[in-house]
């Protein structure tokens, strides 16, 4: 009958949903395994963009008895885990729990199989009885029912287990908990058990040996603290003695007359091990963790009655009963993780967790997950062997980064190199690398904030041509005198150059503007002046010979200069600056008018939360009594000054407290002054906020948060501004009663600017950039506020899409439980790709970034990429190099110390019609000092790494695919030497 029913319980896998599939409850191998949460696991994947392409289909009888709570007769899996596979399903990653099995019958030794017979099941394996169902003893059932009928009677009575191998392994793998709580589990037990015993007929004998390979691989051993849940004979081995699997197993298949007495004492010790892990099973925690010593006698017990039995022999059992390994939780040492190798992969699981609402990668690793990535793993393997290898001085050198001088000084070892490439295929950006050779988690791509200089120019440039777009489409259709009638805003260069030119062109196309923009010219000399982000600013050039020069914006762009840029920047933020609503040319010219209030209290907040937001930091972590010795420091030790501080920050401390203060800080002073007049002439009710600060010499809100701070000592910044806004407004007072109005002019232009460059980011936010702000100066043209290297490329992926953003994907398919009655894969749902820029300017971009390489400072990347069939793919990009300083100046301007933050060297490229992504050389904190790079470094990396890029670069390419919309074509090249 069982032979019967289990023929026609069986699964196919098909396209689509699947309404024909069962989901386990949630036994302890269902639950780790992930099978009871895959409905939540779609839920969520759907959520995330997937969409369920294949799924299991059952019989009916099979649905049917899995309703009823009967586990499916199938070839259920004794390892399992996460697989992570490339795009060729090369694996990238792979975690299999439990890491020690048996994988067949015939590879356990036999004497492991006639013990665990021994204990748990003894009419196992009888010849006699081919048909036998190993998941039924009556007479041990019946004293099972007996004892537990007993035990409901009267408590104290035991109950003996009526289990055998099959429903054991039943128990610990499909019943909650791990454990039979009734009778009617019982019952499911036996029926689950019976029906996979005949799953391939009515002959039982390999499916006994199948139950007991099963059985031995999956026994649920007492947890460890440092690798947590432990299953099987194997692993159980390996955590509570520290033995090695397969020593063990070469032991005891050896014949005892074949091992000397030294290798007999081991086999007896590998005996003893393997005997207690085995009985250890009906209490696992109370054997292994709190009472060993229980074990250690039941295992002595038992080797006497294997032995009297004939299944091992005396000299073994002597020998075992000689031995006193001590069972503890061995951590076997292992390497420093190697977060290099793991960067890809790392960030893959990172998601997988968050996506899937785990706990921890813990759980992820133990799911049977295969997921399908866009990686290339051997050309990621590639690139990061070679990063990695740059951090020797002797391949740098072999490389040309030292004799080149691009890496002239600084130690290569301090050097944090990183890549990522993408390739644009089916409405997608596919990550094919990303690596790096910091041997840290953090994921240089994507989890910094770096200002990789120049490479903030290229956003600068798309932000004018949009503007210029606008322009033309205002402007555009409007007859000479129409254009004559126009009013432009003061200082609105880029709108008077529009109507001068529109003026003097019959309605020319968008793309001829655009290139007519592109032409503008911008002085290169730095002995400018330029009031920005709040105060007076210089900047140089990298290149002397630029300062004497009038470029072009195309120019400035392919030869990375800088003032043409900041002044491009000056010009966009005037476009921006009264086109904010509300914004006003009066405001400035009327001292009137009635929004002037208004912008100065905006000013007086963003200014005071500024100051707030430094004070913040500085005492962060401090005690107040630390935090006024703080504050003290580099203060003059005068009386006046210290009690207007102390009476500021303590108002309510009394008068022996103050005399304590004083006589504590200025001993000498206070013999001709008088503590108790000074207390009270300098209380805080005495002067305002703003008295208080110039009477001690101390910014006034320095003093309030110091005051905020004694009563609400764990404070948070948030908190902190939330409830200054009082005093903000105070402090700067003076401002709103002036008799100048140039003073309040100047700052109510610094709001302007704060509001224009809120303008000017959220067209760099629509293009991709990571922040929630930019740093309101001109220096944004040239990288003041920073980018991740992801942000970037996902920059240049619009570009290379023709202004369409698509998503970037890494994980293409999800598959969980292959070869199971659950089996369902889940893939990634194309989404339409949305329009950021206009294709025309996309195009234009584009056409620059191939300049910048064939005729800027991205020159080393010429003809990087030679295809077999001697063509060449056009390569464009744009530089960019951070060196980034604090520096503190004296009154006049004069600099008086500076420390370096960190240096960067950027490279944010195009390859053909296909291929992105980044490249960045990075050292940070103070070595940035000891370094002299230039983007050059990052530019030689990327043509070094072009030969390990070929391959998958030049896969599949045709004559159409090197076609660009630039001015760069396909060539064959004449002479590789000279290509190359």
């Amino acid at each position: 009958m069982f032979a019967f029913v289990a023929a026609r319980l069986h699964y196919t896998v098909a396209n689509g949903s699947s309404q024909r599939i069962h989901f386990p409850k949630g036994g302890p191998y269902d639950e780790r395994l992930g099978y009871s949460r895959l409905p939540d696991f779609m839920r969520q994947l759907q959520g995330a963009g997937y969409q369920v392409t294949a799924q299991a289909r059952a019989s009916y009888p099979f649905l049917v008895l899995s309703s009823l709570g009967v586990s499916p007769a199938y070839p259920e899996k004794d390892q399992a885990g996460l697989e992570i596979l490339d795009r060729t399903a090369a694996p990238l990653y792979t975690a299999r729990h439990p890491e020690n099995i048996y994988p067949e019958f015939a590879s356990i030794p036999p004497v492991v199989v006639n013990t665990l017979l021994f204990i748990e099941n003894r009419g196992m394996l009888d010849p006699e009885y081919p048909n036998h169902n190993p998941a039924i003893e009556w007479g041990r059932l019946a004293n099972a029912g007996l004892d537990f009928t007993l035990h409901k009677i009267y408590p104290p009575h035991p109950v003996t287990g009526g289990s055998t191998l099959p429903t054991q392994l039943q128990k610990i793998r499909h019943s909650p908990g791990g454990r039979t709580d009734s009778p009617a589990e019982k019952l499911r037990q036996i029926l689950s058990a019976s029906l996979s015993t005949y799953r391939d007929g009515s002959q039982t004998t390999e499916a006994q040996r199948r139950v007991i390979r099963d059985y031995i691989n999956s026994i649920p051993l007492a947890a460890t603290s440092h690798q947590g849940e432990i299953l099987g004979l194997g692993d159980g081995l390996t955590a509570w003695y520290g033995a090695n699997f397969d020593h063990v197993n070469q032991l005891l298949w050896t014949r005892e007359a074949n091992l000397d007495s030294t290798q007999m004492r081991a086999r007896a010790q590998a005996y003893r091990q393997v005997l207690s892990l085995l009985l250890a099973l009906k209490e696992p925690s109370q054997s292994l963790v709190r009472n060993p010593d229980m074990l250690f006698t039941r295992t002595d017990r038992y080797l006497h009655a294997l032995a009297a039995n004939g299944l091992i022999s005396p000299r073994l059992r002597d020998l075992a009963l000689a031995q006193h390994t001590p069972l503890a939780a061995h951590l076997t040492p292992a390497p420093p993780p190697d977060f290099v190798e793991a960067k890809a992969t790392g960030r893959i699981r990172a998601r997988l967790v968050s996506a899937l609402a785990l706990k921890d990668s813990y759980a992820l690793d133990r799911l049977d997950l295969r997921v399908s990535t866009t990686l290339d793993g051997a050309v990621q393997g590639s690139v990061t062997q070679f990063l990695r290898g740059l951090m020797d001085s002797q391949e740098a050198e072999k490389a040309g980064l030292i004799q080149n001088r691009l890496l002239a000084t600084g130690d290569p070892r301090q050097v944090i190199y990183s890549f990522a490439l993408y390739e644009r295929s089916g409405g997608a950006n596919l990550l094919r690398v990303q690596t790096d050779n910091f041997n840290q988690p953090l994921n240089i791509n994507e989890g910094t904030k770096l200002q990789l200089g120049s490479t903030a120019k290229l956003r600068t440039l798309i932000t004018y041509l949009e503007i210029i777009e606008q322009l033309h489409h205002s402007y555009g259709g409007m007859t000479p005198s129409q254009l004559q009638s126009v009013a432009v805003l003061p200082g609105d260069r880029l709108t008077q150059w529009a109507i001068t030119y529109l003026s003097a062109d019959t309605a020319p196309s968008l793309e001829t503007m655009l290139q007519a923009a592109l032409d503008r010219t911008y002085s290169g000399t730095p002995d400018e002046a330029f009031f920005t982000g709040g105060g007076l600013h210089y900047f140089g050039n990298f290149e002397l010979s630029e300062d004497l020069q009038i470029l072009t914006v195309r120019e400035g762009f392919r030869q990375s200069v800088n003032l043409v840029f900041v002044r491009l920047m000056r010009d966009i933020e005037a476009y921006y600056r009264y086109r904010v609503p509300g914004a006003s040319p009066s405001v400035l010219t009327d001292s009137h008018h009635p929004d002037r209030h208004a912008y100065l209290a905006r000013f007086a907040d963003q200014e005071g939360s500024v100051f707030l937001s430094r004070f913040y930091a500085k005492y962060q972590g401090q005690s107040p009594d630390q935090a006024l010795e703080t504050l003290l420091k580099g203060i003059p030790p005068a009386p006046v000054r210290l009690s207007v501080i102390y009476r500021s920050v303590r108002p309510d401390a009394d008068l022996d407290a103050f005399s304590a203060f004083l006589e504590a800080h200025v001993p000498a002073a206070l013999k001709n002054q008088d503590a108790t007049s000074l207390y009270k002439k300098y209380s805080a009710e005495q002067f305002n906020l703003a008295d208080r600060g110039y009477l001690a010499h101390v910014h006034p809100l320095e003093l309030w948060l110091l005051r905020y701070r004694e009563q609400h000592p764990q404070a948070s910044l948030q908190e902190v501004l939330a409830q200054s806004h009082d005093a903000r407004q105070e402090v700067y007072a003076w401002l709103f009663h002036t008799r100048y109005p140039e003073a309040q002019n100047k700052r109510i232009r610094i709001v302007f600017e704060r509001d224009a460059f809120r303008e000017i980011w959220k067209g760099w936010k629509r293009l991709g950039y990571r922040f929630d702000s930019l740093v309101p100066s001109y220096a944004t043209a040239i990288g003041v506020s920073g980018d991740t290297p992801k942000a970037l490329a996902e920059l240049a992926g619009i570009l290379i899409n023709g202004g369409v953003r698509y998503p970037s994907v890494t994980i293409q398919e999800l598959n969980f439980g292959r070869a199971t009655p659950v089996e369902t894969v889940l893939s990634r749902v194309p989404v339409q790709g949305e329009r950021i820029l206009s294709p025309v300017i996309a195009a234009l971009v584009r056409q620059e970034m191939v300049g910048v390489v064939e005729h800027g400072t991205g020159r080393r990347a010429l003809n990087a990429f030679v295809l077999p069939d001697g063509n060449i793919l056009p390569v464009g990009g744009k530089t960019g190099t951070g060196d980034n300083r604090f520096k503190v100046f004296a009154p006049g301007g004069r600099l008086t110390d500076q420390r370096a933050v960190n240096r960067t060297a950027a490279f944010v490229f195009i390859i053909g019609d296909r291929f992105f992504g980044t490249v960045t050389a990075f050292v940070p904190g103070k070595n940035a000092a000891g370094y002299e790079f230039t983007s050059a470094l990052a530019v030689q990396i990327f043509r070094d790494l072009a030969p390990r890029l070929l391959p998958l670069v030049a896969k599949n390419q045709s004559d159409a695919s090197c076609q660009v919309p630039t001015a760069a074509t396909c060539q064959p090249v004449a002479n590789s030497r000279t290509a190359h």
